[in-house]
């Protein structure tokens, strides 16, 4: 395992500077051609514009109309019913027939006959002309006022999806068309709404679809085509889980996110300290908390105070009384709950600093890329053969990922290593894994912060032959980032989670290239 890593010493460090030109060389384009360099790959996820929702919706609906040759709103009830999964919708035709597939969803074709002139309304118990009548697929008729009524309450509780007959214990689910056409006659806008909300179903509903979560909204949602559990960026940028819609959250389970952030929000650590061990000064109301075994207390206002009531009081006093003061005899405070809580305290500060630090980093760092970018800029006019300097951005590339990586390990080892799993693990084990995972963490980001060393290096100022060594320092520090990333996750995803027998802990599976790109959903 050891020979995978890079070790602190100068010895068995991430280059060997006594290698010649052309095994470097060989290194360099080893390290190219096996992947190193970004790919250009199309993106299993999609972007979902405004625009090209309903183009999304449409090619689902078309699939389904086709193998099952069905009118378009029965295909879209199907897929709402079934929640726009296609492959559910042909498994369940497969496997379990047409008639229980339409029954359970509300798809109900009727062969009825014509009407008579005149028509009785069960539901207004008039008699109607044929003409102010409608008859859905089901065979159910009712007047055009009843109908529209009905779809126009339903309209307004939120049940456009799946609009039903208004026949008693008919399961049947109404012509889209003909709730179009008679609400839009009494309210065109509620029609719209109507749409609106068909529309939207593709999303809301949909098990492979989400709305990105950006502030203010980019009005995109995303598409996916496997697992839930991938974290993606949107065309705005946004990065996110699409799991939880929590930021970016790797290598920390969703569970694990979820609990940090309130735990963060809330400081909870902190209030729980504040209330044991401090007390407010009876005269200006600041916080004092007591350092002694003696419970007469003086505030940085001079205001003496008994700590057990917390009562104003003079200053003199003896051991077992305060002059002019009487609230009991004096008693030692138990020191365990307050040991206790700060201890927790230590803890918590100790993974939030790290994970904050980080993150300032990263923001820091983000800085870089502009200025790599007018570095290579100026050693692209300052030689005239063409170079090719990608060795560079993808270092950064690659910086970024391992920083942020390095960041959520915290989080994750505040829960892994605490409470969370006390059940699951002894003392003992728990020991033995929490040695495990640090040493793997504290070697990514001992190699991690030498390659922030080095991308921040003056190289544009660099003779050709300390630039090529520069380079080759970086390419192959990159390499092995990127490897001791993938191992960070390996442990995690293993040596740790995977051993639990009582708790279901998953995390995105680690991505060499970062997080993934969504591309935009062709609408053609």
């Amino acid at each position: 395992m050891e020979d995978d890593y890079c070790m602190s010493s100068e010895e068995e460090g991430y280059y060997d500077e006594e290698d010649d030109r052309e095994n470097l060389e060989a290194e360099m384009m080893a390290y190219v051609e096996s992947g190193d360099t970004p790919k250009c790959e199309v993106s299993s996820t999609k972007v979902i514009s405004q625009e090209s929702l309903l183009a999304a919706q449409r090619d689902d609906v078309q699939r389904v109309m086709d193998v099952l040759s069905l009118k378009e709103y029965h295909a879209r009830t199907l897929l709402i019913h079934y929640r726009w999964d296609v492959d559910k919708v042909l498994a369940v035709y497969v496997e379990r027939g047409k008639e229980l597939l339409y029954d359970k969803a509300g798809v109900t074709m009727v062969e009825h006959g014509q009407l008579s002139s005149e028509v009785t309304c069960d539901i207004c118990m008039e008699e109607i002309p044929a003409n102010e009548v409608t008859i859905m697929d089901c065979g159910h008729c009712f007047c055009n006022d009843c109908w529209t009524e009905h779809f126009i309450v339903k309209i307004n509780e939120g049940q456009s999806r799946r609009i039903k007959c208004m026949a008693h214990k008919c399961n049947a689910v109404c012509d889209e068309a003909i709730i179009r056409n008679l609400v839009s006659a009494r309210d065109p806008n509620l029609a719209e709404k109507f749409d609106r909300f068909l529309l939207e179903s593709y999303i809301e509903d949909n098990r492979k679809v989400k709305w990105c979560p950006s502030v203010p909204h980019c009005g995109n949602a995303i598409r996916i085509e496997e697992d839930e559990l991938i974290e993606v960026e949107c065309a705005c940028g946004k990065q996110f889980c699409f799991s939880c819609l929590c930021e970016a959250h790797s290598p920390c389970s969703c569970r694990m996110w979820e609990l940090w952030l309130k735990k963060c929000l809330d400081e909870s650590e902190t209030v729980n300290y504040i209330a044991v061990n401090t007390k407010p000064c009876p005269k200006c109301n600041k916080l004092v908390e007591k350092n002694g075994g003696c419970n007469l207390v003086t505030c940085i206002c001079e205001q003496p105070f008994c700590w057990l009531c917390g009562a104003p009081t003079g200053s003199d006093h003896s051991w077992d009384s305060i002059a002019g003061h009487e609230c009991g005899r004096f008693k030692e405070d138990e020191e365990t709950d307050l040991e206790q809580t700060k201890k927790e305290l230590f803890r918590y500060t100790h993974y939030f600093n790290r994970f904050q630090a980080h993150k300032d980093s990263l923001k820091l760092e983000s800085a870089l890329k502009e200025a790599v970018q007018r570095k290579i800029s100026r050693l692209e006019e300052k030689l005239s053969s063409s170079k090719d300097y990608s060795w560079a951005t993808n270092a950064l590339n690659r910086l970024f990922r391992s920083r942020r990586i390095i960041a959520y390990s915290y989080p994750f080892a505040y829960h892994m290593f605490g409470d969370l799993f006390k059940k699951e693990m002894t003392a003992e084990k728990r020991t033995i894994k929490q040695n495990l995972f640090e040493d793997q963490q504290q070697q990514l980001e001992a190699n991690m912060e030498k390659l922030s060393m080095f991308t921040e290096e003056p190289f544009d100022h660099y003779p050709e032959e300390k630039l090529y060594d520069l380079r080759m320092k970086i390419m192959n520090l990159s390499t092995l980032v990127d490897k001791l990333c993938a191992k960070v996750f390996e442990c995690i995803e293993y040596d740790l989670l995977g051993t639990l027998q009582f708790s279901a802990h998953r995390i995105v599976s680690y991505n060499s290239n970062g997080v993934e790109k969504a591309s935009e959903l062709n609408c053609l």
